[in-house]
């Protein structure tokens, strides 16, 4: 190969897209650090900060001089020491700043005002209407009120995790076929209407962020999957601690791979989809079908799967085998995306999580049958706590992680 050749086969850089470091990035670098080691292990001294970030002592103290003045840390409680002066532990100030967090679903839109520490300060709910620019009118009416209510707080900004994938160039909600939008402008009107700046994330990315930010695994993860379970299925990906989004922001779209040839007709137009068979909508099926096969009625329209789940429990055959069969096809699903991705750590979000000890056995059963040896034991696969709320902590993390720089994205 002759050196032209070489340098037209080894791809360019992209210099119109890139920046070089300045003492100042180094800085912001720094600053994040130590904010993000204040976040996760406070009450935390200054010798502790320095021993974990590995910076010199007088940098820290000048950071965390600067976080004080502008309020994003307070002093505390003062330690033991053998001798000299008593360290001062250091903590986020919960009372700088508030965050609002929109979790849009098909039915039900959630709303959340947090402060720094991801507490929960004010939540409300109402219904997603079905015209998107009347869901931002109220949304941005009942923002008004948090705001007029907490006027003592500076807020920082509005993260939105929606059911659906957004275009990354233009922050328009492209492809959302469990809401049934077109493609909207969700982000800028609200911004309009608000006067605060607004992050829109899918809502299984905005899960895989709340476990990476705020779940308990190991520091040592680094990948890291969350599978969201609703009406449809979403796959949020941190790989090597990124958030992996893609050139368009459609990565992750396993919930349209086909596990079951064809299986039942999915809404985004193909049939026998991961999610047309797994969802809570697909178990609502099975539900149906079960109840009929077994002699009972058919189930009325008050069925959800939250009556699957306290049937099941209460040992109702047709609840039970629907269980089982979503279970099944939970568990190819998994398996292709363990072969794919061979993540550390898979989170399962959802109501299905609340019978994990029926469904757990026969994912990890399905998967075992399907996965190559080598990389049978390399995931681990958890049900999510749903106590944790993990999608609007997700739309909180999204406007948090500008200061605290968690996370990449590519």
């Amino acid at each position: 190969m002759t050196g032209q050749e070489a340098a037209a086969s080894t791809r360019a850089i992209d210099f119109t897209n890139f920046r070089g470091a300045t003492t100042r990035t180094a800085r912001d670098i720094n600053r994040r650090i130590v904010l993000n080691l204040i976040r996760k292990h406070q009450p935390i001294s200054r010798a502790d900060l320095s021993r974990r970030s590995r910076l010199q002592r007088s940098t820290v103290s000048a950071i965390t001089e600067q976080l004080i003045a502008e309020r994003w840390v307070t002093t505390g409680a003062f330690g033991d020491a053998p001798r000299g002066r008593k360290p001062a532990f250091l903590h986020l100030n919960g009372d700088r700043a508030g965050i609002i967090g929109i979790d849009v679903r098909p039915g039900e839109t959630k709303l959340v005002l947090a402060d720094l520490d991801m507490r929960f300060l004010a939540q409300e709910s109402m219904p997603t209407h079905q015209d998107p620019q009347q869901l931002i009118a109220e949304l941005s009416e009942r923002i008004a009120k948090l705001r007029h209510t907490h006027a003592g707080l500076d807020f920082e900004g509005i993260g939105v995790s929606m059911s659906g994938r957004v275009d990354l160039r233009s922050s328009r909600l492209m492809f959302a076929p469990n809401l049934g939008w077109q493609p909207v402008d969700f982000r800028q009107p609200l911004e309009a209407a608000t006067g605060l700046p607004v992050q829109l994330e899918n809502a299984a990315n905005a899960c895989a962020l709340a476990e990476f930010w705020s779940g308990t695994h190991p520091e040592e993860v680094r990948n890291l999957v969350a599978v969201t379970i609703y009406e449809g299925i979403g796959v949020g990906m941190i790989l090597n601690g990124q958030l992996v989004r893609g050139t368009s922001g459609m990565a992750g779209e396993f919930g349209h791979v086909t596990v079951q040839e064809d299986g039942p007709p999915c809404k985004c137009g193909n049939r026998g989809c991961f999610e047309a068979c797994a969802s809570n909508n697909a178990a609502l099926r099975y539900f149906k079908e079960a109840a009929l096969a077994n002699g009972q009625a058919a189930p009325g329209i008050e069925a959800n799967f939250d009556l699957i789940l306290k049937l099941a429990e209460a040992g109702d055959l047709a609840a039970a085998a629907t269980l089982e069969r979503m279970a099944h096809f939970l568990g190819i699903g998994l398996a292709m995306i363990i072969t794919g991705l061979a993540p550390d750590v898979i989170v399962v979000v959802g109501g299905v999580s609340r019978a994990w000890n029926r469904v757990g056995p026969i994912i990890n059963e399905v998967i075992s049958r399907r996965l190559p040896s080598p990389t049978k034991a390399h995931t681990r696969i958890l049900p999510g706590a749903l106590e944790m709320n993990p999608r609007l902590r997700g739309a909180v993390a999204l406007v948090l992680q500008k200061h605290f720089g968690a996370l990449h994205f590519i």
